[in-house]
């Protein structure tokens, strides 16, 4: 199997609970260099919920569809990201000093931080894409979904570790700038494709709001943290998400 294919998958299977099996083509090498198509993945996690957003639109009201959406985007990733979210919210938001932080957030069990975290980012998603034209839901949640990820990949690049050892470790040092530019690439091609359908202006407005929502978060942990882990990852592509959908609302 070829070896970007491999990576490929691999990026869908950590992102998703998809049944994805690579078998014995599976190594820590393309596991590390899966997080260049992390972006790809977004968008193919964001055209399943547009799918079921379809599906689900040509027999429900707008605004059940889109929560029909919602549940099955949880379903497909397993609320991976959403469970960073709340883990990293519990440890910044419980913790009194850096190791706390950190201790807090490997505690499995949800707290005030956390639970409020949760409530609070899926009401607002839920009532943004309710508030969006039918005709661009599903290009809401594609290009939310992977230039998100994107967001993600951009604190990858940029800053270090914050543990010895955990889920986001054995992608710290591997994203290349070869690796970088490919997964900015393919954000870009996707962001050019939304603007066809969308226009220029409402997408520069939606990314301002995600790059905003990735400032403020990423400054946040960073100073809290001195550096991110697989939960700030989480929390960070939750808030972009969110970031880029306001912006596009506050447009339209």
């Amino acid at each position: 199997m070829n070896r970007e294919l491999v990576s490929f998958a691999l990026a869908l299977q950590f992102l998703t609970r998809l049944p994805i099996d690579v078998g014995q083509h599976y190594s820590p090498e393309l596991f590390a260099r899966s997080v260049r198509f992390y972006p790809l993945a977004g968008a193919v996690i964001g055209a399943l919920g547009a799918l079921i957003y379809v599906l689900c639109s040509t027999v429900f009201p707008h605004a059940v569809a889109v929560v029909c959406s919602l549940v099955g985007l949880l379903l497909i990733t397993g609320a991976f990201h959403e469970d960073g979210l709340a883990d990293c919210f519990d440890g910044l938001g419980g913790g009194a000093d850096r190791a706390t932080k950190l201790h807090i957030m490997r505690d499995s069990r949800l707290g005030t931080y956390g639970t409020l975290a949760l409530i609070s980012t899926l009401a607002l998603r839920g009532s943004l894409l309710i508030s969006f034209p039918a005709s661009l839901v599903a290009w809401a949640l594609i290009l939310g979904h992977s230039l998100s990820r994107l967001s993600a990949v951009f604190v990858i690049h940029g800053s270090s570790y914050a543990r010895d050892e955990g889920t986001g470790k054995p992608v710290a040092h591997a994203l290349d700038g070869a690796s970088f530019s490919f997964a900015i690439a393919s954000g870009g091609i996707l962001l050019l494709l939304g603007t066809i359908a969308a226009g220029l202006p409402a997408l520069v407005s939606a990314t301002l709001g995600l790059v905003l929502g990735h400032a403020v978060l990423r400054r946040w942990i960073e100073g809290q943290l001195g550096g991110y882990t697989g939960d700030t990852l989480g929390a960070i592509q939750q808030v972009s998400e969110l970031g880029f959908l306001l912006g596009w609302l506050a447009w339209l």
